[in-house]
């Protein structure tokens, strides 16, 4: 079965587009980091003005701009729309299965890459993020690339080096790009740790080091360097202080224990986790599989050590551990395949079945448990999280079939003495498992979570106004009402106003520009009528102003108006 549906490059690249494009637009986007970028996207068309990130069409610092340019393309083709910011991402799935099994296959043989890319399609996490909007899977295929070609350096195969180094410093420069010098940080830490474990062996020559460099220098200032000349250091200054915020504070609200990524790796890459720890103790055969195992190896922990110290946490930052991940789970599957391995540790096989039913049950269990919610809302104790749950979303009881499929899979694994068939079947649950959730269950999440604040927004298009959230940062309202870019007379007012009043030199920073910007529509001389969404856990804060008139509650949001004088 695998072996006809990953026959070759062009099967996997049919068979990834027929699971990642269908069903892209089929709900909003999510507030705030799909909703930010696809917003950034939006306004470079609505503006005209491709070269800068802009949110509510002011200078946006904490993204460079690569991404959003594939946003824009597809905005382009297929109108500005959810299908279309989340549609780069679908195709980064495709160019992501197609570059495994190629690397699979020069470094292994085809076996270990339709391997490779089974259990890269059966990991929960990874086949999500491919329906999604947000900037990580190209940044992260990016930065993998770069370390598969400094990889190649490091083998005792010396042709096409000079390729390799300019390789290495072109998918570093478009990673930068993408989302920042992290990315460098990522490969030099990398490569760095690889050299001490060679004793020092350092594989890569002065010159050749100035190569990549000067690759990546030359990729990067395509933009950097430019807007550099044209805008000055603000861009890079504010970025970096950004940069900064997130290593060293718990920002924007994300702080979480040390551990929390590896948890997030356990349980959101299952069942590749489980086979990943087997994998980490097999031995390679070849000197180039032994070499990239070790870089496999060396970039998970930089990945997952450097992400644990970071102060902000949230799942997608230790996205590039999948890569490593993955590749490792298949070196053991490898040996299963092969009848290297007869049987799984009765420990591993514990935990495939007290992971794989958990999780399970968890998705059969949110539909009934959401059909009853009367018998449990109350015992709620956030006023928003019961308002929330009000919402008019019908639940059935088949719309938990996907964690019937993920069940089977992970019971026939738990006792089928057919090792290639049941792990196929494992993988193959989780496919369809993730494929069945996303067009049945995550819809609905949406529609709890946030539904009734976009649709107040959505009211707003067409109408001169401006449309802000108090109490809570959001990027909805600017996509979801379309707001339209600024006149130049309408410009130099709104520029006032976001240095507050100040004829000073620009030197505030975006969110000190953001708040200024939402006080004075909040309390200001405004020019037109303002609209404002609230949580209704903080609605005092606006109730008290006499200027405002309360439009109406609806799960969980209050939503006012206010008038020109």
């Amino acid at each position: 079965m695998m072996k006809h549906i990953f026959k070759n490059e062009f099967t996997i690249a049919l068979f990834a587009a027929i699971l990642f494009i269908p069903f892209l637009g089929n709900v909003h986007l999510f507030d705030w980091d799909e909703i930010n970028f696809a917003e950034s996207a939006r306004e470079m068309i609505a503006s005209g003005n491709y070269f800068s990130v802009q949110i509510n069409f002011t200078r946006f610092t904490e993204k460079p701009p690569l991404f959003f340019w594939m946003q824009v393309v597809s905005m382009k083709v297929f109108g500005v729309n959810e299908f279309s910011a989340r549609f780069p991402n679908a195709i980064c799935g495709i160019v992501t299965l197609v570059v495994l099994f190629r690397i699979g296959k020069q470094i292994f043989n085809e076996q270990f890459a339709r391997i490779w890319v089974m259990v890269y399609l059966g990991t929960f996490v990874t086949f999500l993020y491919f329906k999604s909007g947000i900037i990580d899977p190209w940044f992260n295929l990016f930065i993998f690339l770069a370390i598969y070609h400094f990889y190649s350096l490091t083998t005792s195969v010396q042709v096409n080096r000079l390729k390799h180094l300019v390789l290495t410093g072109v998918f570093l420069g478009l990673a930068v790009l993408t989302k920042g010098p992290v990315a460098i940080l990522i490969a030099l830490l990398t490569y760095l740790v690889v050299v001490v474990l060679n004793r020092f062996r350092f594989f890569i020559n002065g010159k050749e080091f100035v190569t990549i460099f000067a690759t990546t220098l030359i990729v990067c200032f395509a933009w950097f360097g430019v807007d550099l000349i044209q805008n000055g250091p603000s861009f890079l200054i504010e970025f970096l202080q950004r940069q900064i915020a997130i290593f060293s504070t718990n920002d924007a609200d994300h702080g979480e224990p040390f551990f929390y990524h590896w948890w997030v790796l356990l349980l959101g890459c299952f069942p590749a986790s489980i086979f990943f720890m087997k994998g980490i103790f097999v031995q390679m055969e070849r000197n180039e599989q032994k070499m990239f195992k070790q870089w496999m190896v060396v970039l998970f922990w930089v990945i997952l050590l450097l992400f644990s110290i970071v102060k902000t946490k949230i799942v997608h930052y230790s996205s590039l551990c999948w890569f490593p991940l993955t590749a490792i789970a298949s070196m053991y599957l490898y040996e299963i395949f092969t009848d290297k391995v007869r049987r799984m540790h009765i420990v591993f096989k514990m935990l495939i079945g007290i992971i794989g039913i958990l999780l399970s049950l968890v998705l059969i269990a949110i539909p009934y448990a959401l059909m009853n919610k009367a018998a449990w809302v109350h015992l709620l104790e956030d006023p928003f999280a019961r308002a929330n749950l009000q919402a008019d979303v019908q639940w059935y009881w088949w719309d938990g079939f996907g964690g019937c499929i993920l069940l089977l899979g992970v019971l026939f694994y738990l006792f089928s003495k057919q090792n290639k068939l049941k792990t196929i079947l494992l993988f193959l649950s989780v496919t369809l498992c993730c494929l069945y959730t996303s067009v049945m269950i995550v819809p609905n999440i949406e529609g709890i979570s946030q539904r009734a604040n976009i649709e107040f927004f959505e009211k707003r298009q067409g109408e001169d106004c401006y449309v802000e959230t108090v109490g809570y940062r959001s990027y909805a309202q600017y996509f979801y009402s379309k707001k339209q870019a600024y006149t130049s007379a309408q410009k130099i007012k709104i520029d006032t106003v976001l240095m507050g009043g100040s004829s000073q030199p620009d030197t505030l920073t975006t969110k000190q520009k953001e708040l200024n910007f939402s006080q004075w529509v909040l309390y200001g001389n405004i020019d037109k009528p303002a609209y404002f969404s609230i949580k209704i856990q903080n609605k005092q804060i606006l109730d008290t102003l006499p200027d405002l008139n309360k439009l109406y509650e609806k799960n969980g949001f209050a939503f006012y108006k206010r008038l020109p004088k």
